[in-house]
């Protein structure tokens, strides 16, 4: 994908960031530990390289969900915001854009934790794990 350059933040604005680069992945991921983080069926994501992302507002709180990922959310109002395993990219929920229709997904993962009332999309390719 060509350099985009796109703003986002949290539901109260204290965390804002900006994006300025090519995104490297756009999918939305129905695993469960996503799913818990966020409080819904499915999230999306966005992938972007660490040093494509500024801060421009606000510090977001830190956790480890699990071994080797470390998520981050606004500690005032709660968004989840990114998801890490790898220090050479970052992965941002498509949801805290400030225009999350730039940036639609191009494919389904962890459709084997999906939940049964959660309909698939059609249109895009679907993994049962990571695609």
């Amino acid at each position: 994908m060509s350099d985009v350059t796109l703003t986002g933040g949290c539901h109260c604005g204290a965390v804002r960031y900006r994006i300025e680069g090519p995104i490297l992945y756009a999918g939305i991921c129905h695993c469960a530990s996503c799913r818990r983080t966020a409080g819904a069926e499915s999230v999306g994501w966005l992938t972007v390289a660490s040093a494509d992302l500024t801060q421009l507002a606000g510090d977001p709180a830190r956790y480890n969900s699990s071994p080797g990922v470390a998520r981050t959310f606004c500690p005032n109002c709660g968004t989840t915001l990114t998801y890490q395993t790898d220090p050479g990219s970052i992965d941002l929920t498509l949801a805290s854009l400030d225009d999350p229709e730039a940036v639609p997904p191009t494919r389904e993962i962890w459709l084997s934790h999906r939940l049964s009332w959660n309909a698939r999309n059609p249109d895009l390719p679907g993994y049962p794990e990571r695609g």
